[in-house]
């Protein structure tokens, strides 16, 4: 099939058919590897959902490198991305394809011997701006990335031939972004240079969606630090206002809220995540991110169902808690009332034998009168030599004595001993 064949079969194509569309890049990429042959046409566009010429280089491109993952083959990518993709396209085109290919290739990470000989004949035949070696240093620390080795992906941007050779491009926001994800993960950086690094990248004039999502990405496999699930919820919410259609800020997202304990949050953002996720494209990166998202999604599942079981654990010890405590205000209710009732039968105890001694000392006062009145009535009947009128009236008189030193024994003994209130 000569080059004029190749772009003929995606002129015809229908780009409303999303299916057909893909079916025929995929055929045409195909037939390029098969045939030996780069993808002849020009991209004017970066649109991955409809462009057929854009997919089908994609297509192409991901089988060269998914066959010999190196970065002799991103130097060759790159070189046909600077001869054939549009400058309006390029920096979409550059940091998609080199972080995108890295992922599905991330078990291919090249030795340092294999480094070191790729990248002298990288630098041998690279233009001056070191644009050959910005992809594929992008290339290799996107595999790096994606294999979490953090210390590694640090050494690698500071002092490899590779990095330093991409000139210029070591200033950008993606490659900041990226020390920024090295730093977040590595123990011997501390967490204030890596958000230091984070918040430079973040807003870089030159931010483009891929230094977000690299940004994020770091904040989420960080070593943990006091506010961290809450940097990224933050961080993540701002990137789904910007970009609200984009399934990987929606998982970044349902991590962080995970991450916080928002369970339902998460929950839903996750489900928007595999809503938004095309089913339409590159079946490995397809499989792969879906069954990236459905493990999210079982783990946000647990922790949900681990964090119902403890509400509801907690909340049986807040009822038994308050059952012991109604008990015990309860015995306490009930002792008050035995204190009060014990309390008021001592003091009637005590008023009945303060009253009975009172009534003891008026009995034993009245009595020793009467006694005394019988017997110095007796004397005065018996002894003497008075009238019977003169003795009336001194028994009268006798008697009315003893009556009245009753009356003031009874009566002071009822002054002496009365309740008084206290």
């Amino acid at each position: 099939m000569d080059s004029g064949s190749y772009a003929a079969r995606l002129n015809q194509v229908v780009v409303s058919d999303s299916r057909e569309l893909d079916r025929v890049c995929e055929e045409v990429a195909l037939a390029l590897h098969r045939d030996g042959a780069e993808p002849p046409f020009d991209v004017a566009s970066s649109d991955f959902a409809a462009d057929p010429y854009l997919i089908c280089a994609d297509r192409y491109w991901r089988l060269r490198l998914l066959e010999r993952p190196s970065i002799r083959t991103a130097a060759a990518c790159s070189l046909w991305i600077s001869a054939h993709v549009s400058r309006e396209a390029r920096v979409e085109v550059l940091e998609k394809w080199a972080l995108g290919y890295a992922f599905i290739t991330k078990d291919s990470v090249e030795s340092a011997v294999e480094l070191a000989q790729g990248t002298e004949e990288i630098v041998s035949h690279d233009t001056s701006a070191g644009d050959v070696a910005h992809f594929a240093a992008l290339y290799h620390a996107g595999k790096l990335r994606s294999d979490f080795l953090f210390e590694e992906l640090h050494r690698f941007l500071d002092a490899s031939l590779l990095a330093l050779a991409a000139g210029t491009h070591r200033q950008s926001a993606l490659f900041t972004a990226l020390r920024s994800f090295a730093a977040f993960g590595s123990p011997a950086v501390t967490t204030e240079h890596a958000v230091g690094l984070l918040d430079q990248a973040w807003r870089s004039t030159d931010r483009t969606r891929h230094v977000v999502d690299i940004c994020l990405n770091g904040i989420q496999f960080a070593t943990p630090f006091d506010g961290h699930g809450e940097l990224l919820r933050d961080r993540a919410a701002e990137a789904v206002r910007d970009h609200p259609g984009d399934h990987m800020f929606r998982f970044r997202l349902a991590t962080g809220l995970h991450m916080t304990g928002d369970h339902d949050a998460a929950l839903s953002s996750i489900d928007t995540a595999l809503r938004l996720l095309p089913a339409v494209g590159s079946r490995g990166s397809h499989k792969l991110l879906q069954e990236q998202y459905l493990t999210k999604r079982e783990v946000i599942m647990e922790g949900r169902q681990r964090a119902a079981l403890d509400a509801g654990h907690r909340q049986r010890l807040a009822d038994r808690e308050a059952r012991h405590q109604e008990r015990w205000a309860r015995s306490e209710e009930e002792m008050r009332r035995r204190d009060e009732q014990l309390s008021s039968a001592l003091r009637a105890s005590e008023e009945s034998a303060r009253a009975n001694h009172v009534r003891a000392v008026e009995l034993v006062a009245l009595f020793s009168s009467v006694i005394a009145f019988a017997v110095g009535s007796l004397q005065v009947t018996l002894t003497g030599d008075f009238s019977l009128r003169d003795r009336l009236l001194l028994i009268g008189a006798w008697g009315a004595a003893h009556a009245l030193f009753a009356l003031l024994v009874i009566g002071g003994t009822w002054l002496i001993t009365r309740p008084r209130r206290t």
